[in-house]
Parts: structure tokens; C-alpha cells; sequence
């Protein structure tokens, strides 16, 4: 039952990994335009920019690591074969 309700936590095509990135992106830029208005000017920018950076790198890092496991996913079918 566990195993179960691990796997939905578990991403597995790039389809579910661009919408995981997508849902990060707008809660990123929520969160950057309330910098923007706690801190206008030079400052609420460059935490604006740090918010989305943020989100860029993560769903690079999660695009990756969803072609290396397919590739290793692939590899092992093919020894087995």
C-alpha cells in the first residue's frame, strides 16, 4: 500500500516534469511580484530574478534526470534482452 502511494510521488515522463515545472514558474513569479512591491526599485528586481533563476535551474536538473533514468531504464531492458 505503501509502494503504491510512493510511486505517485514519482515523476515519470517529461510531460508530468514540464507541469511540475510550470506550477514552480507561477508560484515563482507570485512570489516575485510581492518583492516587487515590498522593495521596489534595483533590490525587488534582482529578487524577482532570483525567484524565477531559481526555477530554471530546478527544471533543468529535473528534465536531466528524467532522460538519464530513461536511458538507464532502456540500458537495463536491452541487457535483459
Amino acid at each position: 500500500m505503501l509502494g503504491k502511494i510512493k510511486r505517485l510521488f514519482v515523476i515519470k515522463t517529461k510531460w508530468e516534469a514540464y507541469l511540475i515545472i510550470y506550477a514552480l514558474a507561477l508560484g515563482a513569479v507570485e512570489r516575485g511580484s510581492v518583492y516587487l512591491t515590498q522593495y521596489p526599485g534595483f533590490g525587488g528586481k534582482l529578487l524577482f530574478l532570483a525567484c524565477t533563476g531559481a526555477v530554471f535551474m530546478a527544471g533543468a536538473k529535473v528534465i536531466d534526470c528524467i532522460k538519464y533514468e530513461q536511458q538507464e531504464q532502456s540500458e537495463k531492458i536491452a541487457a535483459i534482452n
